[in-house]
């Protein structure tokens, strides 16, 4: 199915302008696992009529990886050349699926003369739901025990631990917490560009002790909300063998598929 999504450079040729940007991130783009949620985000915002647009081929790296590996000129190099394209649109309104995308646009643009509303795509989500343009029904995983892993950048970095929560408990699913979770939450071992390096020297990868974390609340789902911590979660269950029994899913995927988008 072709998704219809226009480019601000094609609406600006119109003479027109969206409300918002939906920013898909590098992972988004590319990964083929990630590219699902984006497509499961993107059905949802076409459903419910949103106006919104993204930057297409324009859209580079938001330097995110550069900065916390410490090449910090790096990142501000990709930085000003997204800046420039998003005010050259006159961009105000900015959704992302990925916590690090988010965390970089709403906190570290700013300085670089960047500012925008930056909104993750569980606190988009949740106010469709709350204005009544999304409709969020169980479907298939009503009754499910579904847990939720809380991404670093979105979590601790942002405090935003309800919108997600909030969203599992309306497919009619029963929430159960991991022990480390919310505040107290354990990173997937992906953040702060460690997705990019060999592990260091230790007893045991970050991920898999997360994975073995989840695994002892026997949860049918595991939910995340980044590509990142999706990656990390699935390799996890997959070490352990459970890839069979145990789903890893984004938010934006369970609402799309208790819709049937």
């Amino acid at each position: 199915m072709k998704l219809n999504i226009p480019t601000l450079a094609e609406l600006a040729a119109e003479g027109k302008k969206a409300t918002i940007v939906f920013w898909v991130g590098c992972a988004g783009s590319f990964d083929d696992r990630a590219k699902k949620i984006t497509k499961a985000f993107a059905k949802i915002l076409l459903e419910t009529q949103t106006d919104f647009a993204v930057l297409g081929t324009e859209e580079t790296c938001t330097g995110d990886p550069a900065k916390r590996a410490g090449n910090e000129f790096l990142f501000q190099m990709q930085a000003l050349q997204n800046i420039s394209t998003l005010n050259q649109y006159g961009v105000t309104q900015i959704v992302t699926t990925c916590p690090h995308c988010f965390n970089t646009l709403k906190n570290e643009y700013p300085e670089l003369g960047g500012h925008y509303k930056v909104i993750h795509h569980t606190q988009f989500l949740k106010d469709l739901m709350k204005t009544g343009a999304l409709q969020v029904e169980g479907g298939t995983f009503k009754g499910k025990r579904i847990t939720y892993h809380d991404p670093c950048y979105l979590g601790r970095a942002n405090n935003i631990y309800e919108a997600p929560r909030d969203l599992i408990k309306k497919l009619d699913a029963e929430l159960v917490e991991m022990k480390s979770c919310k505040s107290k939450g354990l990173c997937c071992g992906a953040g702060g560009a460690q997705m990019f390096k060999d592990a260091e020297k230790g007893d045991k990868e970050v991920n898999i002790e997360r994975t073995e974390e989840a695994l002892e609340i026997q949860p049918d789902i595991i939910a995340a909300a980044c590509p990142f911590c999706n990656t990390m979660m699935t390799d996890g269950v997959k070490n352990k063998q459970q890839e069979g029994k145990i789903q890893i899913m984004d938010i934006a995927e369970l609402i799309a598929n208790a819709n049937d988008l």
